[in-house]
Protein backbone atom coordinates (compact mmCIF):
# COMPACT_ATOMS: atom_id res chain seq x y z
CA UNK A 1 0.00 0.00 0.00
CA UNK A 2 1.43 3.51 -0.57
CA UNK A 3 1.14 6.50 1.21
CA UNK A 4 1.46 9.56 -0.16
CA UNK A 5 3.65 12.22 0.30
CA UNK A 6 2.81 14.96 2.06
CA UNK A 7 4.61 18.41 1.71
CA UNK A 8 6.33 20.13 -1.70
CA UNK A 9 7.32 17.09 -2.71
CA UNK A 10 4.40 15.26 -2.67
CA UNK A 11 3.27 17.98 -5.66
CA UNK A 12 5.73 17.55 -8.34
CA UNK A 13 4.21 15.09 -10.37
CA UNK A 14 2.49 17.19 -13.32
CA UNK A 15 0.27 14.34 -13.88
CA UNK A 16 -2.00 15.01 -11.19
CA UNK A 17 -5.26 16.69 -12.23
CA UNK A 18 -6.49 19.72 -10.20
CA UNK A 19 -8.41 17.39 -8.14
CA UNK A 20 -6.25 15.09 -7.32
CA UNK A 21 -3.91 18.38 -6.20
CA UNK A 22 -6.39 19.70 -4.13
CA UNK A 23 -6.97 16.63 -2.43
CA UNK A 24 -3.24 16.58 -1.54
CA UNK A 25 -3.37 19.90 0.03
CA UNK A 26 -6.57 19.08 1.77
CA UNK A 27 -4.65 15.94 3.20
CA UNK A 28 -1.35 18.15 3.99
CA UNK A 29 -3.05 21.48 5.53
CA UNK A 30 -2.70 20.82 8.91
CA UNK A 31 1.24 20.33 8.30
CA UNK A 32 1.71 23.32 5.64
CA UNK A 33 2.93 25.85 7.84
CA UNK A 34 5.05 24.20 9.77
CA UNK A 35 6.60 22.33 6.89
CA UNK A 36 7.26 25.81 5.07
CA UNK A 37 8.34 27.81 7.82
CA UNK A 38 11.22 24.68 8.16
CA UNK A 39 12.12 25.45 4.65
CA UNK A 40 12.81 29.14 5.41
CA UNK A 41 9.79 30.14 2.68
CA UNK A 42 9.76 33.39 1.65
CA UNK A 43 7.47 33.72 -1.12
CA UNK A 44 4.53 34.92 0.54
CA UNK A 45 6.13 37.95 1.66
CA UNK A 46 8.13 38.87 -1.02
CA UNK A 47 4.45 38.55 -3.49
CA UNK A 48 2.84 40.43 -0.94
CA UNK A 49 5.59 43.34 -0.55
CA UNK A 50 5.74 43.36 -4.44
CA UNK A 51 1.67 44.09 -4.21
CA UNK A 52 2.40 46.84 -1.85
CA UNK A 53 5.31 48.48 -3.84
CA UNK A 54 2.74 48.34 -7.23
CA UNK A 55 0.23 50.10 -5.49
CA UNK A 56 2.16 53.34 -3.83
CA UNK A 57 0.16 55.55 -2.04
CA UNK A 58 -3.25 54.40 -2.46
CA UNK A 59 -4.96 53.74 0.78
CA UNK A 60 -4.56 50.63 1.92
CA UNK A 61 -7.58 50.68 3.73
CA UNK A 62 -9.51 50.97 0.33
CA UNK A 63 -8.02 48.67 -2.19
CA UNK A 64 -9.30 45.50 -2.43
CA UNK A 65 -7.14 42.24 -3.08
CA UNK A 66 -7.50 39.18 -4.78
CA UNK A 67 -5.54 36.46 -3.08
CA UNK A 68 -4.84 33.92 -5.83
CA UNK A 69 -4.19 30.21 -4.65
CA UNK A 70 -4.36 31.80 -1.14
CA UNK A 71 -4.02 28.55 1.20
CA UNK A 72 -4.13 29.21 4.57
CA UNK A 73 -3.72 32.55 4.34
CA UNK A 74 0.12 32.95 4.41
CA UNK A 75 0.21 35.93 2.18
CA UNK A 76 -2.90 37.14 3.37
CA UNK A 77 -1.45 37.80 6.43
CA UNK A 78 1.05 39.68 5.17
CA UNK A 79 -0.63 41.75 3.02
CA UNK A 80 -2.87 42.78 6.30
CA UNK A 81 0.33 43.06 8.03
CA UNK A 82 1.59 45.44 5.26
CA UNK A 83 -2.34 47.65 6.27
CA UNK A 84 -4.07 45.97 3.48
CA UNK A 85 -7.73 44.97 4.86
CA UNK A 86 -10.54 44.23 2.32
CA UNK A 87 -8.85 40.94 0.75
CA UNK A 88 -10.77 37.96 -0.92
CA UNK A 89 -9.02 34.61 -1.70
CA UNK A 90 -9.67 31.61 -3.72
CA UNK A 91 -8.22 28.37 -3.76
CA UNK A 92 -9.05 24.73 -4.69
CA UNK A 93 -8.40 23.09 -1.65
CA UNK A 94 -11.28 23.43 1.08
CA UNK A 95 -9.03 22.53 3.80
CA UNK A 96 -6.76 24.84 3.31
CA UNK A 97 -9.63 27.35 3.16
CA UNK A 98 -11.04 26.51 6.38
CA UNK A 99 -7.79 26.93 8.09
CA UNK A 100 -7.41 30.39 6.40
CA UNK A 101 -11.02 31.52 7.41
CA UNK A 102 -10.01 31.18 11.67
CA UNK A 103 -7.51 34.00 10.82
CA UNK A 104 -10.71 35.87 10.01
CA UNK A 105 -8.17 38.27 7.13
CA UNK A 106 -10.58 37.98 4.28
CA UNK A 107 -13.30 38.94 3.48
CA UNK A 108 -15.02 36.28 0.93
CA UNK A 109 -13.41 32.76 0.32
CA UNK A 110 -13.89 30.82 -2.89
CA UNK A 111 -13.08 27.15 -3.41
CA UNK A 112 -12.71 26.75 -6.90
CA UNK A 113 -9.95 26.04 -9.67
CA UNK A 114 -8.64 28.96 -11.31
CA UNK A 115 -8.13 28.32 -14.75
CA UNK A 116 -9.79 29.38 -18.01
CA UNK A 117 -13.38 28.93 -16.52
CA UNK A 118 -15.02 31.57 -15.06
CA UNK A 119 -15.09 32.48 -11.90
CA UNK A 120 -18.07 33.90 -9.54
CA UNK A 121 -16.48 37.49 -9.76
CA UNK A 122 -17.23 40.12 -11.57
CA UNK A 123 -15.54 42.36 -14.03
CA UNK A 124 -13.16 44.99 -13.12
CA UNK A 125 -13.71 43.74 -9.23
CA UNK A 126 -10.28 44.23 -8.02
CA UNK A 127 -6.58 46.56 -7.82
CA UNK A 128 -4.43 43.84 -7.16
CA UNK A 129 -4.26 39.87 -7.37
CA UNK A 130 -1.47 38.80 -5.11
CA UNK A 131 -0.37 34.75 -6.30
CA UNK A 132 2.38 33.40 -4.21
CA UNK A 133 3.43 29.91 -5.74
CA UNK A 134 0.25 29.26 -7.18
CA UNK A 135 2.65 28.26 -10.53
CA UNK A 136 4.00 24.92 -9.76
CA UNK A 137 3.68 21.37 -11.18
CA UNK A 138 0.18 20.19 -11.61
CA UNK A 139 -0.87 23.90 -10.47
CA UNK A 140 -1.71 26.92 -12.26
CA UNK A 141 -0.93 27.21 -16.00
CA UNK A 142 -1.03 30.09 -18.44
CA UNK A 143 -4.80 29.87 -19.48
CA UNK A 144 -5.37 31.09 -16.08
CA UNK A 145 -4.23 34.67 -16.97
CA UNK A 146 -6.61 36.39 -19.39
CA UNK A 147 -9.54 35.87 -16.20
CA UNK A 148 -6.78 36.88 -13.41
CA UNK A 149 -7.05 39.67 -16.04
CA UNK A 150 -10.62 40.31 -16.24
CA UNK A 151 -11.06 40.19 -12.49
CA UNK A 152 -8.53 43.82 -12.26
CA UNK A 153 -9.88 47.26 -12.86
CA UNK A 154 -7.82 48.80 -15.54
CA UNK A 155 -4.47 50.59 -13.70
CA UNK A 156 -5.10 47.17 -11.31
CA UNK A 157 -1.73 44.82 -11.04
CA UNK A 158 -1.19 41.35 -11.03
CA UNK A 159 2.02 40.13 -9.09
CA UNK A 160 2.87 36.44 -9.32
CA UNK A 161 5.50 34.58 -7.62
CA UNK A 162 7.03 31.44 -7.76
CA UNK A 163 9.98 28.88 -8.28
CA UNK A 164 12.21 30.43 -10.61
CA UNK A 165 13.24 27.09 -12.51
CA UNK A 166 10.05 26.23 -12.88
CA UNK A 167 10.34 28.29 -15.72
CA UNK A 168 12.17 25.70 -17.46
CA UNK A 169 11.60 22.76 -15.95
CA UNK A 170 7.72 22.33 -15.33
CA UNK A 171 6.45 21.01 -18.89
CA UNK A 172 3.36 23.37 -18.99
CA UNK A 173 5.27 26.50 -18.59
CA UNK A 174 8.39 25.73 -20.69
CA UNK A 175 7.78 27.85 -24.17
CA UNK A 176 4.43 28.38 -23.12
CA UNK A 177 4.18 30.80 -19.97
CA UNK A 178 6.54 33.66 -20.50
CA UNK A 179 5.42 33.37 -24.56
CA UNK A 180 1.80 34.24 -23.02
CA UNK A 181 2.37 36.55 -21.03
CA UNK A 182 4.04 38.51 -23.79
CA UNK A 183 1.38 37.69 -26.39
CA UNK A 184 -1.61 39.51 -23.61
CA UNK A 185 1.40 42.35 -23.45
CA UNK A 186 0.78 42.48 -27.34
CA UNK A 187 -2.87 42.33 -27.21
CA UNK A 188 -2.86 45.33 -25.36
CA UNK A 189 -4.06 43.92 -22.29
CA UNK A 190 -1.30 44.81 -19.75
CA UNK A 191 2.01 45.46 -19.74
CA UNK A 192 4.90 44.71 -17.68
CA UNK A 193 6.32 46.37 -14.38
CA UNK A 194 9.04 44.36 -13.71
CA UNK A 195 10.24 40.54 -14.02
CA UNK A 196 12.83 40.05 -10.58
CA UNK A 197 14.42 36.91 -9.73
CA UNK A 198 15.37 36.85 -5.92
CA UNK A 199 17.33 33.93 -3.57
CA UNK A 200 16.08 32.22 -1.33
CA UNK A 201 12.45 31.38 -2.31
CA UNK A 202 12.83 28.40 0.52
CA UNK A 203 16.30 26.75 0.98
CA UNK A 204 18.45 27.81 -1.67
CA UNK A 205 15.84 28.19 -4.72
CA UNK A 206 15.55 31.23 -5.87
CA UNK A 207 12.39 32.91 -7.00
CA UNK A 208 10.80 35.20 -9.78
CA UNK A 209 8.20 37.81 -9.04
CA UNK A 210 6.32 39.06 -12.28
CA UNK A 211 4.56 42.52 -11.58
CA UNK A 212 1.88 43.67 -14.01
CA UNK A 213 -0.65 46.24 -14.49
CA UNK A 214 -3.87 45.74 -16.51
CA UNK A 215 -4.73 48.09 -18.89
Amino acid sequence: MSVQKRGPSGISDPKLNPEMTAKHYDNWSDYYEKEYSQLNYTAHRVCAGAVAKALGGSDRGKVRIFDVAAGTGLCGEELVQLGFTDIDGVDGSQDMLNLAERKKIYKRLICDFVGPNRLDIENDTYDAIACASGFAPSHLKEDCLPELIRVVKPGGYIVITFREEYLYTVEHYKDKLEPTIARLQNDGLWERVSREVFPGFYEDKDGITFVYKVL
